[in-house]
């Protein structure tokens, strides 16, 4: 394994094992629950808009390390930014997750997020990693739940 490799593994366990923004948020205006039968994972992802900025975001639920790890980084990474900004975001990592040809995304600009791109290499474990962005996205557009299958 290359030392690019290991550090995004411990990026994704430390995003497991400490997830950032684990929590319910009381009074959220946005909502919206995933689920993923293939591996089991459920979530509950909560937000609060203020004007277009997301003020608060948070998550909580059962899954495995991938799918908590994920959903981790995207409350991070998310918090703070525009909705403009955040589905872009969106954008970038289910490109970088899905795309059948080497993503362009430059990985250096995104930061921890680019820990995600070792998923592509295991084609089960991909709807893991894309149901908390799946998630965001349905609560977005005012769905309740949404589902990764």
């Amino acid at each position: 394994m290359n030392a690019m490799q290991e550090l995004y593994q411990e990026i994704i366990l430390d995003h497991n094992k400490r997830p950032r923004n684990y929590r319910l948020i009381s009074n959220p205006t946005h909502m919206a629950e995933g689920h993923n039968p293939l591996c089991g994972d459920e979530m509950s992802l909560q937000f609060i808009m203020e004007g277009d900025i997301i003020k608060d975001i948070a998550f909580q639920g059962e899954g495995c390390a991938i799918s908590k790890a994920s959903a981790s980084l995207l409350t991070a990474t998310l918090k703070g930014k525009t909705i403009a900004a955040a589905k872009a975001e969106v954008g970038t990592v289910l490109e970088l997750l899905t795309s059948e040809n080497e993503p362009t995304t430059d990985q250096d600009s995104i930061g921890d997020l680019a820990a995600l791109s070792g998923v592509r290499k295991f084609p089960a474990r991909i709807k893991c990693a894309t149901l908390a962005w799946h998630t965001f996205t349905a609560a977005i557009e005012g769905k309740q739940e949404t589902s990764s299958e």
